[in-house]
């Protein structure tokens, strides 16, 4: 992949958490709001309960949220994206419901994924954008070195006009909704969460570029893309 901003912490929740908490504030300074998009799975959910605990005095009502990806369930389900950060970031933050843009894996997925990008589009036109732009993206890297819902061998990879979709994963025999790398890319900070000693070797591929693994084609329009690589404390 282009050049990586490689951040390894023993600390790694605390840093995380520390590292959005400073993207917020550097987005609000410079353009009144903050936009991020959140990942799923299980790494991020500590970092997210850590943010609510430390950012209870970002303006919640200036920030706006969005999702990366989405399984295609309920919003209750315990496979949702959008319960795992209701339940870690958003209530015990008290984040406002207007903050929240939620997919809605709950209904037909290419109409969700069509929803999502009309909402965007029509957030990026009321900028004067040509297309949607976050402040920060948050990514994941799955052990088929998968990010969002962007799994090898998936149409999905392929997209390059829209920003949202629906794309079916064969190996899963289900539906993802998920961002585009044209989305993706357009974001002014785009930051992997990872756990270091789950993915050492995967790390070390996808860093060297290797496009088996879809995590190696994130690119950044403005600058290099940032890993937080969770490490064991030294003995």
């Amino acid at each position: 992949m282009a050049t990586a901003d490689v951040r390894r912490t023993s600390a790694f929740v605390r840093d995380a958490a520390e590292f959005i908490r400073q993207q917020a504030r550097i987005a609000l300074a410079e353009r009144g709001e903050f936009r991020i998009a959140l990942s799923g799975g299980n790494t991020p959910r500590p970092v997210y309960q850590e943010l609510a605990r430390i950012a209870r005095d970002l303006p919640w009502e200036r920030i706006f949220v969005t999702f990366g990806d989405e399984r295609c369930v309920p919003p209750e389900d315990e496979q949702s994206n959008y319960r795992m950060a209701r339940e870690s970031l958003l209530v015990p933050a008290a984040v406002p419901d207007r903050s929240v843009a939620r997919l809605r894996g709950e209904i037909d997925p290419r109409l969700a994924a069509q929803e999502y990008e009309a909402q965007l589009d029509v957030l990026a036109t009321q900028k004067g954008e040509v297309i949607y732009r976050h402040d920060l993206i948050l990514l994941g890297l799955g052990e088929d070195g998968h990010t969002a819902s962007l799994f090898p061998a998936t149409a999905a990879l392929e997209e390059q006009a829209r920003r949202v979709v629906a794309n079916f994963v064969p190996k899963l025999n289900a539906w993802r909704l998920t961002f585009t790398f044209p989305l993706i890319e357009q974001g002014r900070r785009i930051c992997f969460l990872v756990n270091g000693e789950k993915h050492r070797e995967l790390i070390e591929k996808v860093l060297q570029g290797d496009r088996a693994y879809p995590a190696s084609r994130v690119r950044s329009t403005n600058g290099p893309v940032t890993w937080i690589i969770g490490e064991a404390a030294a003995a």
